[in-house]
């Protein structure tokens, strides 16, 4: 009992409002000590884990693949991307909200961070949505839910973690994100044509625009098309690895806004400063996830769990859907990165012992992170959608509760049918 001890102690410091890397090292670091008894050895793992987690050349692909999602965005692309889809869905009711959700879902294939994406499409989709007279509810529930389909399509941060975290083919995992992300993206346009079918005054107004102004459109978007098909091209060649992918990305994207003329000098500077602050922020609580791991270690706290579950002869099945609900309701409350730390150091084992396959397992690990990135009482791309396009709380939360009945019968098509997420992989 004594070894579960720090995970109350995790639970306390978050509660208390202690940053999250903070708290999963202290937790960690007093765990280490209380399983041992040798407070050396605790400040020891305190003195080597900081450099031993970040030094490793895995870990740089996280800040090539935001800095590709920032170049992406500095130089004008999310913006190319919105304008096509918006003309191309400009006659049908709700067509905005759905070209929202789709140039979320391509600006994803060129970032792989969900909040950067939420940031971006905040800035160019809100003005245009209201200006067209729809309701800031649905508006904001299509670029709350939209911005999740990042979490799945390649590049994606959140599988590049789930990869390191558990020794699994990063490159096959972000090709696993491939058919759920498009799949997600095609139920959400449902989500919201059935939505505007019941509730018409959300989005009252269509706009037609001509074929030729459609097909003329088509040409603002081959810089996004061609980055997007070469990301892709050499993941499931194995030309580059991920790491190599996104530093390839992110330098293409810089040229691509230099030669369309947007990437400014200033602009390349913000991009490498928002760059750094995020990535910083990911390596510290990956910092504290490793304390908090060498704890996991020491005590056999996972060890204990799988045990305890696999010799009450549970059906898989049945393990599988207690772990949803503790996830779903552990991610009301904690972001991706974090959440993935400290659960998958429970779980994964769990997984594995049970026979699931990782690859899949990791495809579902981001479904039930995508629920809590925009689910109350926290939902961190709620926040930041608010924040930038000034929506009320609630009406985003309306909104983006609505909208995530497409992530509810995505990850349950993965559960009857786990094939959508390893059949691609299998192939590479």
């Amino acid at each position: 009992m004594i070894s579960f001890l720090p995970l109350l102690l995790l639970v306390i410091f978050l509660m208390v409002g202690v940053p999250i890397a903070f708290a999963l090292a202290g937790a960690g670091f007093l765990g280490i000590w209380i399983v041992t008894g040798d407070l050396g050895g605790a400040f020891a793992v305190l003195v080597t884990a900081p450099f031993s987690t970040v030094a490793q050349f895995a870990l740089t692909t996280i800040p090539m693949f935001i800095l590709m999602a920032y170049f992406s965005s500095s130089g004008g692309l999310a913006g190319d991307l919105y304008d096509t889809a918006s003309k191309w869905f400009s006659n049908i009711r709700g067509g905005l909200a759905i070209a929202t959700v789709f140039a979320c879902g391509i600006f994803g294939a060129m970032s792989g961070a969900t909040v950067a994406a939420a940031a971006v499409m905040a800035k160019i989709a809100m003005p245009n949505m209201r200006r067209f007279g729809y309701s800031e509810t649905l508006a904001a529930g299509a670029i709350c839910v939209g911005s999740t389909i990042d979490m799945l399509i390649p590049p994606s941060v959140g599988m590049v973690v789930y990869g390191i975290l558990t020794g699994t083919s990063i490159s096959k995992l972000l090709i696993a994100g491939v058919i759920p992300g498009i799949i997600l993206g095609i139920l959400l346009s449902f989500v919201i044509l059935v939505w505007v079918m019941l509730r018409p005054h959300h989005a009252p107004e269509t706009f037609k625009v001509s074929w030729v102004e459609r097909f003329k459109s088509l040409f603002h978007v081959w810089p996004s098309l061609l980055l997007i098909l070469l990301v892709l091209i050499f993941l499931y060649t194995g030309i580059a690895t991920p790491t190599e992918v996104g530093a390839i990305g992110a330098v293409i994207a810089a040229l691509i806004g230099v030669f369309m003329g947007r990437l400014s000098w200033s602009g390349a500077l913000e991009s490498l400063k928002s760059t750094i602050r995020t990535s910083t922020m990911i390596f510290m609580i990956l910092i504290g996830g490793t304390i908090f791991g060498y704890y996991m270690a020491v005590s056999q706290v996972p060890q204990h769990i799988v045990t305890l579950i696999t010799e009450m002869n549970l059906n898989r099945w049945l393990v599988m859907i207690g772990i949803i609900v503790v996830y779903f309701v552990v991610s009301m409350f904690m972001d991706e990165i974090p959440l993935m730390l400290i659960t998958l150091q429970l779980t994964f084992p769990l997984i594995i012992a049970l026979n699931f396959d990782p690859i899949w397992y990791g495809v579902m690990t981001c479904m039930l992170v995508c629920m809590g990135l925009v689910f109350p009482p926290v939902g961190m791309i709620v926040f930041v959608v608010c924040s930038i396009a000034k929506v009320d709380l609630v009406k985003a939360y309306k909104g983006s509760s609505i909208m995530m009945i497409a992530i509810v019968a995505t990850t349950i098509l993965l559960m009857f049918f786990p094939s959508i997420a390893t059949w691609l992989p299998s192939k590479m």
